[in-house]
């Protein structure tokens, strides 16, 4: 009972903290749709699986331990993150119009989500690190099974409720004339933090 009460408040507290994924949500549900919003936070829980997946067969300790391995992975992930800021700020220059905020398909809203969250770092440190520190070895496989569907779940229930807040009524009203200030602002936070990505990668060369 104790490791399941660490596991569910560490993933809590992981969750809710502020990253890429909440910015990338927060944005897509406020200017494009709440369907996006929620396609993206689906495409999170996705990727989450990924890392759970990784982990528990051990990839995840390899990677942690290969620096030229986790130098390109923070790469990709930086590169991944520009991209995507970069996308907005391409979005901030068009002239406003009524078809501007047109949601992207569902395909896309979900690989977005999914890549995000997969090329996200922190995600990756704090996954390998629940299981390595907190999750006892002896514990069952199909209850570590259990604790990775659980984080899985808990992205897609908190990301879904960021979307159904950005993109209800009152928060539409009040940001969507603002729409080329936000898309400055969130395509500058993902910029800011791909370009941390790689200060912090040449600063471990």
């Amino acid at each position: 009972m104790t490791e399941l009460l660490a596991v569910a408040t560490i993933t809590l507290l992981a969750v809710i903290s502020p990253g890429p994924d909440f910015a990338m949500v927060s944005r897509n549900s406020l200017l494009l749709s709440r369907r996006a919003g929620l396609l993206n936070a689906c495409g999170i829980g996705a990727g989450v699986l990924i890392h759970v997946t990784y982990t528990l067969i051990g990839v995840g300790m390899l990677v942690l331990q290969s620096l030229w391995l986790f130098s390109l992975f923070q790469t990709v992930s930086a590169i991944w993150l520009i991209y995507l800021g970069l996308g907005m700020l391409r979005q901030a220059s068009r002239p406003l119009t009524p078809q501007t905020a047109i949601a992207s398909n569902d395909l896309s809203a979900l690989k977005t989500g999914f890549l995000t969250n997969l090329l996200n770092p922190k995600t990756t440190l704090f996954i390998v690190s629940l299981f390595i520190q907190v999750v006892n070895p002896q514990t069952p496989v199909a209850v570590q099974i259990g604790y990775g569907l659980f984080i899985s779940f808990t992205h897609v229930i908190w990301f879904s409720l960021v979307a159904w807040f950005f993109s209800s009524p009152a928060m539409n009203a009040r940001f969507l004339h603002m729409r080329k200030s936000i898309d400055r602002l969130f395509g500058g936070v993902l910029i800011t933090l791909g370009g941390l990505l790689f200060a912090s990668h040449f600063k471990s060369e």
